[in-house]
């Protein structure tokens, strides 16, 4: 039996590398996609040895067009088609934005907004040809809070996803966005933030995070909030005034 095959980008660490161990278990085949490509040999080892699957690596640095390129030419190959896109490699930055240089913040926007708009427009043609697909958007809560030009990007991911999943759902192909709040990964230690403004209820774990998202994404959700707790803060940050949700959306800065 031929197994679906799962592409998940920033897949050595965090939340990618918790979408690959899932897909995994679900007897899926993947395309790891990060940097490092030591890092993602010795993740394709456990995954092949643990789940009995086969797992390619595709270094590439999705900051640059040829990085972007490469992928993008995995996802088009007919020969074997990619069935589940998880656009999840990003970056924060941990200065405010006037205090960045624009160059760090063009980086910042390529990765979060123009690399997975060109991956995802690499896969739609093939999924919609074969009738079904999966695009699963890593964004954030900032997406529904002002927080500077990260929020911003992930505010992109929450819409284009809206959209995709209503224009692109009766074709069978979901489109989701999945928007966690602090989560236990690299992420935060990566960016220099820190970390000790934020309460400890505040605190997911990826595998929740993960298993949330895929099951949302399943059940045709354009957008999923893991956890109850966050699900309860979302709303309530649509009835207090922009500087509330902005103060708390800027601890681990």
């Amino acid at each position: 039996m031929v197994r679906p095959l799962a592409l998940v980008t920033g897949a050595t660490s965090g939340l990618g590398a918790e979408f690959a161990q899932q897909l995994g278990r679900a007897q899926h085949d993947l395309v790891l996609v990060a940097r490092d490509a030591q890092r993602l040999e010795a993740k394709a080892v456990r995954l092949r040895n643990d789940f009995g699957i086969d797992v390619q690596v595709l270094p590439a640095d999705l900051v640059t067009d040829d990085g972007v390129a490469s992928v993008a030419a995995r996802l088009v190959d007919p020969a074997v088609p990619v069935s589940v896109l998880v656009n999840n490699a990003g970056f924060s930055l941990v200065k405010a934005f006037e205090k960045n240089s624009v160059q760090e913040e063009a980086a910042h926007l390529r990765i979060l907004v123009q690399t997975p708009l060109e991956l995802s427009h690499a896969a739609l043609p093939g999924m919609l040809k074969r009738g079904c697909g999966r695009i699963i958007n890593v964004s954030s809560v900032s997406a529904f809070i002002p927080r500077g030009s990260y929020g911003a990007a992930k505010a992109w991911g929450v819409s284009f996803s809206r959209f995709a999943n209503l224009r692109y759902g009766p074709g069978g192909v979901k489109v989701t966005a999945v928007c966690p709040g602090f989560v236990h990964t690299e992420f935060h230690e990566r960016m220099g933030a820190n970390m000790g403004a934020v309460k400890p209820w505040m605190w997911l774990n990826a595998e929740q995070v993960v298993r949330e998202g895929l099951a949302d994404n399943a059940a045709g959700k354009a957008v999923s909030i893991p956890s109850r707790r966050y699900r309860v803060l979302m709303a309530a940050s649509r009835l207090v005034p922009d500087r509330l949700s902005a103060a708390a959306g800027n601890r681990g800065r």
